[in-house]
């Protein structure tokens, strides 16, 4: 095999191997070495690829929340539960983000991962919706609180009431609070 397919194979292993030990241990307990063992390498290969813990958690949370262009849709009064839609499949076919927002609600490097996150991808979607709106971050931080409390309480801490609600009514309840946070005049 050559040297850069066994290069990309290692590091798609750690990562891998990685997003399981953080999504499980959190970002405290998780160690190098166990994330080492859970890949079948030596430990060194870890720091040789990423540095040190901080690096692996920073490449193994990487996540493009892959957003939809929300100004191309025809009927503006959907943008809310377009935006809700498209949270949720991510949520349910995405490890890394569940990973990401447990290891976010109990460690700062995880917090300022999840920030940057947000900040830099789901803050230019609002800002496209409202051009030369200066309240863009705040309404940002209004839908992130929206997404994220529904994503803690149904895939994280898995709160029956949320975990059993049919997918409809989830998007029913926050479609139109996520749309006025990105329509509504400011208050």
């Amino acid at each position: 095999m050559p040297t850069a397919r066994r290069s990309d194979t290692t590091r798609a292993a750690i990562l891998e191997a990685a997003r399981e030990r953080f999504a499980a241990d959190g970002y405290e307990r998780a160690t190098i070495r166990a994330i080492a063992r859970d890949a079948d390498i030596d430990p060194s290969m870890v720091m040789r690829y990423y540095g040190n813990k901080e690096g692996l958690f920073a490449a193994a949370s990487a996540i493009d929340l892959r957003l939809p262009d929300l100004t191309a849709l025809p009927d503006r009064d959907r943008v809310g539960a377009v935006l809700v839609e498209h949270f949720l499949d991510r949520w349910e076919d995405d490890e890394v983000l569940t990973a990401l927002l447990r290891v976010g609600v109990t460690n700062e490097a995880g917090a300022a991962r999840m920030r940057s996150v947000f900040a830099e991808q789901l803050g230019p979607v609002v800002r496209d919706l409202r051009p030369g709106a200066a309240d863009a971050p705040r309404r940002a931080a209004l839908v992130a609180s929206q997404i994220l409390g529904m994503a803690l309480t149904r895939y994280v801490l898995r709160l029956p009431p949320a975990v059993d609600m049919p997918r409809t009514d989830v998007i029913a309840w926050l479609a139109p609070t996520i749309q006025h946070y990105l329509t509504a005049d400011q208050p």
